[in-house]
């Protein structure tokens, strides 16, 4: 059994009564994991497993293959915010995309672990804007030591992770930016 702090950044239906939740830890990276009869109203995960949730996990690793079984969560970070707030919602789907995207599975990134955490609990605290979004992507290119030029870093990321989540369109016209102007790029700040 491992026990750890995590991010719940995605679910996906398995059965009528399991899901599988990707998480994204400081100490795992990331994890995927079964939670078998989530779905059940009287199931212990019962309110327990929504998107952007951070909490303390325990898992049995598979022993071959990468989808560990889920045996307990508890819950200490619920983001509320983010559920009345559609653009944070957003938001917070998008660097969570991002970040799944740009790592390795059960490779740990402390340091992106961090950042993501710091990105949803800004988005938490108050609606996020242009500002956040591209500091979000110049942070995340930086950590990962793609950005080496004065471009946008959305373009260092798309050439070294390929396509950004299609989500970032929808953030983008959401926050009224262009899609190509970064205002810290160019050392201007707004």
């Amino acid at each position: 059994m491992i026990t750890t702090q995590a991010t719940l950044i995605r679910l996906t239906r398995l059965t009528d009564s399991s899901l599988i939740v990707h998480w994204f830890s400081e100490q795992m990276g990331l994890v995927k994991t079964v939670a078998k009869g989530a779905r059940r109203p009287k199931s212990p995960f019962a309110g327990q497993l929504d998107l952007f949730f951070t909490g303390e996990i325990t898992l049995q690793r598979a022993p071959r293959g990468e989808l560990h079984a889920l045996r307990e969560a508890a819950i200490r970070h619920w983001r509320e915010g983010l559920r009345r707030n559609y653009t944070a919602t957003l938001f917070a789907a998008y660097c969570c995309q991002l970040a799944e995207s740009a790592v390795e599975p059960e490779h740990p990134e402390p340091a992106l672990h961090d950042l993501l955490v710091r990105a949803l609990d800004h988005a938490d605290a108050a609606e996020p804007g242009p500002r956040s979004l591209f500091h979000f992507e110049r942070e995340l290119a930086r950590l990962l030591g793609i950005s080496h030029d004065r471009r946008a870093a959305h373009l260092s990321l798309r050439d070294a992770i390929g396509p950004l989540p299609p989500s970032r369109e929808a953030l983008l016209e959401r926050l009224g930016a262009d899609a190509d102007f970064d205002s810290s790029a160019d050392g201007n700040h707004r």
